[in-house]
């Protein structure tokens, strides 16, 4: 059964790159084609958005059936089709050549059978006959009782409680409470194919076939006679008296756009109204403040009766500063040049040194990944994103230059639309979309509207988050629970992206991938690096002859091996060889391709899905913004896809949230802690600010001065509240212990990133050159399998910024210690304490190997013991022992080193003891 199973699945992707050409049999019987895009995927073998002859001529003649059509049918031939689809005669199909493949041969589009159904009728002619047949005949009363006694009762306690509308969120996509929604199935397909219980999904699955779809999951496999009546009931034609249930009248009700009026009552809300810089407040001690940000948050204290605490001394305030701007410890040097400085400018020069570092790209780079949800791979069917790091090294330059926060934003969701002036401009605009591109994707659903859908769904998720603080995602199905966003707005907005072409790439022809994409190849002029290295003609022409050969294995499979692990092996083989090999250009250098957005040729209004559910649209939205913080009549969207309009919109003066979002994400990383305490939330399910005042008029000046990051950084970090100690005040932490006031700065664990960065730099060991792609880059397309169990980052010495992140398979260094989760937009980390990480600093290979160095390097600098102990305390925490901690070491090392002739042993566990001290993981 497992290999039936098995046998469906193939078919299902080979059906639909097959199905895709729209030929016909060679009975002559027709086919509707499916859509032309995912065909045209399965074809575009190097990702390059175009079909070669090769390329054309492979897609079609990959099957007998195909040959035997194109032998027996000349206008099937390739190359006569090649030929009438290339247009423009140059070579090459881009998809709206390709589409017309459709009108060549008179079929239609669509068909109402699910890919799973399409490669079953493909296969055996006449399986869609007799399920329509099997479905449309009368059910009998004897057949009735049978659904009743046996097979209602085991869906209702079993089943029900995940797949229908009772649930929370429909599992899989699949609903068992109708006879429609068996029959449509879920993100799999159809559940059930009536007549065939060998061929249905879900008899496979609660007969425990498939490791990976087991069901029910919990509760154990059901009774053999219960599972011998359901393959009866299958068997019989599945009668299903059921019919779907009545759509509730409420949620028909929101298909009615939202009165004038009830949007000019939710836009007294206090997150959308446009920020207006506030008159500071007049204060019992007017000589405290430093800046217009101390006056603000003094006049708070006051208002509790509290009082900050004293100023921070100038060694830890540069140890804050360094990490907070750069990620690294400050060096000795460095330290001691602040505390001499007696210049009333001392601090100021320190932030601006930092501020123009390359380091200060890499550090708050990793703040804005963290948001964009950056990642190598899709999740989920886990395959490699081998382009991703161009995003990353877009958004480490953009701030290291500190691009205007408003071009950095219009950029990212519509960089491909905005003019360029230079071939290098224009291939960073195309870069930059990559923040469309990274999201976690569903490769394997085989239904594709429905992964269009959910792509688009992604995207309105991430940006809303990532630029309004709003959780705009939430109204997908319902008007959203909390804030004024109608289902209508949400359609409005998905229609933008369902109008968009999001370039992901993955290989066509891995069986985990029924979506695949083309990538988008940069300029050449734009000279963008590769992270291919470049291949000597003898190199290239024996990848071009090994794929030559895998390609005669593949071509030589019986019917039954393509069915097989060696069948699936070797065709997984013939993709990422095929890629590699079409991604060098005849003279062995690497073609350039990055992952991007581009819009469509035909944009389209989303349909208006009633509660979320695609076998129920109600109409269409045209594409449009959110309309409860447009101040004015939202543009029209009249071309395109509606992203230029989108991101004019975003990045204006009259959005209200734009602005205040990243002012808040800033204050988070300064801080520890918001002004808003919920920074991906600026709705009534989040948090109001502490200060609203400050934010407004930080945000206004933020806009006021350019949109500039790092002035906005400069002008927090330059107010005396920035500079507090940390000391602890009973009184004020009775009143607020959450420090919202900023009475205190409140010490905080270094992130994963500074952590490990920090061991490296303190044991020089750390390697400050950028390196040029990413080890997926390396990897290229294809699966993520072989980067389990691969611990990168216990051999790279870069900074923890450019190691690898595959998604469910992250860097010990990072996983243990709360780095974000990859899938979601993430304005904020957790702080977590568990004795993994303890037992990480302990026993870890990486940190031993690191205090190694370190102690050796303290052995080569100094050479009286005092001196190195000293030495290590200003490298490990910048500043100097006191006297007690001195005569601490001096005991630990004497009883260690006892029988250790060179003492590194010695020095190797204190070096690693101060690793794992709080003070060195820890900010005051």
């Amino acid at each position: 059964m497992a290999r039936s199973r098995f046998r469906i699945f193939l078919a299902s992707a080979s059906a639909t790159l097959i199905l895709s050409a729209a030929l016909v049999t060679a009975q002559g019987q027709q086919f509707p084609a499916p859509d032309p895009e995912r065909g045209f995927a399965f074809g575009d073998s190097d990702l390059d958005g175009k079909l070669t002859l090769d390329e054309f001529r492979d897609l079609l003649l990959n099957g007998a059936r195909l040959k035997n059509a194109a032998a027996k049918k000349p206008q099937a031939n390739p190359e006569n089709l090649f030929r009438q689809l290339d247009a423009d005669r140059d070579g090459s199909l881009i998809l709206a050549e390709y589409r017309q493949m459709a009108a060549l041969f008179r079929l239609g589009q669509g068909g109402g059978m699910g890919p799973f159904a399409k490669a079953r009728a493909k296969a055996r002619p006449d399986a869609k006959d007799e399920a329509i047949e099997a479905v449309s005949k009368p059910i009998t009363s004897e057949q009735i009782k049978f659904f009743e006694a046996k097979i209602r009762p085991v869906l209702a306690t079993k089943c029900v409680s995940c797949h229908s509308d009772q649930a929370a969120k429909v599992k899989g996509g699949l609903r068992v409470d109708t006879r429609e929604g068996l029959l449509r199935g879920g993100d799999l397909g159809p559940a059930i194919v009536p007549g065939r219980p060998d061929e249905s999904r879900l008899i496979a699955a609660i007969r425990h076939e498939d490791e990976s779809l087991q069901m029910p999951p919990k509760g154990g496999k059901l009774a053999d006679e219960v599972i011998a009546d359901f393959e009866a009931w299958v068997t019989m034609g599945a009668p299903d008296p059921r019919d779907a249930p009545a759509l509730a009248s409420k949620a028909k009700a929101r298909s009615t756009p939202v009165a004038d009026k009830e949007i000019e009552e939710d836009r007294r809300g206090w997150a959308f109204q446009i920020p207006k810089a506030q008159t500071p407040p007049k204060l019992n001690d007017a000589a405290w403040p430093k800046t217009d940000v101390d006056r603000f948050l003094l006049a708070g204290l006051e208002a509790q009766g509290l009082r900050p605490v004293d100023d921070a001394d100038r060694r830890p305030l540069i140890r804050r500063a360094s990490f907070d701007l750069c990620g690294l410890p400050p060096s000795p040097e460095e330290v001691e040049a602040f505390v001499f400085d007696t210049a009333p400018d001392a601090f100021a020069k320190v932030v601006d040194r930092l501020l123009a570092s390359p380091r200060f790209g890499e550090r708050w780079g990793r703040h804005w990944l963290d948001v964009a949800r950056f990642a190598e791979s899709s999740g989920k069917a886990n395959l490699l994103y081998s382009n991703a790091w161009r995003y990353r090294d877009w958004v480490i330059a953009a701030l290291n230059a500190d691009k205007p926060f408003d071009a950095f934003v219009k950029e990212q969701v519509a960089g491909d639309l905005l003019p360029a002036t230079t071939p290098r401009e224009r291939a960073d605009h195309l870069v930059a979309t990559g923040f469309l591109a990274l999201g976690s994707k569903t490769h394997n659903t085989q239904n594709r509207q429905q992964f269009l859908v959910d792509l688009a769904d992604e995207q309105v998720d991430a940006t809303s988050q990532a630029f309004l603080g709003l959780t705009v995602a939430c109204a997908r199905c319902h008007d959203h629970k909390f804030d004024p966003i109608s289902q209508r707005d949400y359609s409005a907005l998905s229609g933008i992206f369902q109008s968009t072409q999001t370039r992901y790439g993955t290989l066509p022809g891995l069986v985990q991938n029924a979506n695949p994409s083309p990538l988008i190849e940069l300029p050449e002029a734009a000279k963008a690096p590769s992270a291919q290295p470049t291949l000597t003609p003898d190199r290239l022409a024996a990848l071009k002859v090994q794929l030559a050969d895998l390609i005669k294995v593949r071509d030589a499979l019986t019917p039954d091996e393509n069915f097989t692990p060696k069948g699936f092996q070797t065709r997984t083989r013939v993709a990422m060889l095929k890629f590699r090999v079409a991604s060098y250009k005849p003279d062995g250098t690497p073609r350039t391709y990055a992952m991007g957005a581009v819009d469509r040729p035909e944009p389209v209004d989303s349909p208006f899905y009633v509660r979320g559910e695609l076998e129920h649209p109600d109409g269409t939205t045209p594409r449009g913004l959110i309309r409860v913080l447009c101040a004015d009549s939202p543009p029209p969207i009249k071309e395109g896809s509606g992203r230029l309009e989108l991101v004019n919109w975003l990045a204006s003066r009259k959005n209200p949230l734009t602005a205040r979002v990243m002012v808040n994400r800033v204050w988070l990383h300064l801080f520890g802690r918001g002004l808003v305490a919920t920074p991906d939330n600026f709705g009534a399910a989040g948090q109001p600010p502490s200060h609203p005042e400050l934010l407004d008029t930080l945000a206004a000046s933020f806009m006021d001065q350019g949109w500039s990051v790092k002035g906005l950084i400069r002008r927090i970090m330059l107010s005396r509240a920035y500079q507090l100690a940390s000391t602890h005040d009973p009184k004020a932490f009775a009143v607020d212990p959450d420090d919202a006031l900023v009475w205190r700065m409140s010490p905080r664990r270094l992130e994963a990133e500074p952590l490990r960065d920090a061991i490296l730099a303190v044991s020089g060991k750390l390697d400050l050159t950028p390196p040029v792609g990413s080890p997926v880059g390396l990897a290229g397309e294809g699966p993520a399998g072989p980067f389990r169990g691969f611990q990168q980052d216990a051999q790279d010495r870069h900074r923890a910024v450019y190691l690898p992140v595959v998604r469910d398979l992250l860097p010990e260094s990072l996983s243990l210690f709360d780095f974000a989760d990859p899938s979601l937009p993430a304005g904020e980390r957790a702080t977590t304490s568990g004795a993994t990480q303890a037992l990480y600093l302990m026993n870890s290979p990486f940190v031993i190997r690191q205090a190694e160095a370190a102690a050796s390097r303290l052995l080569t600098d100094r050479t009286d013991d005092v001196a190195r102990i000293e030495l290590a305390y200003r490298r490990f925490l910048s500043r100097p022992p006191t006297s007690p901690e001195v005569d601490r070491a001096r005991a630990f090392l004497d009883g260690f080193s006892k029988g250790d002739l060179t003492g590194l042993a010695a020095w190797t566990a204190f070096c690693q003891a101060l690793y794992a001290s709080g003070e060195f993981r820890y900010l005051d």
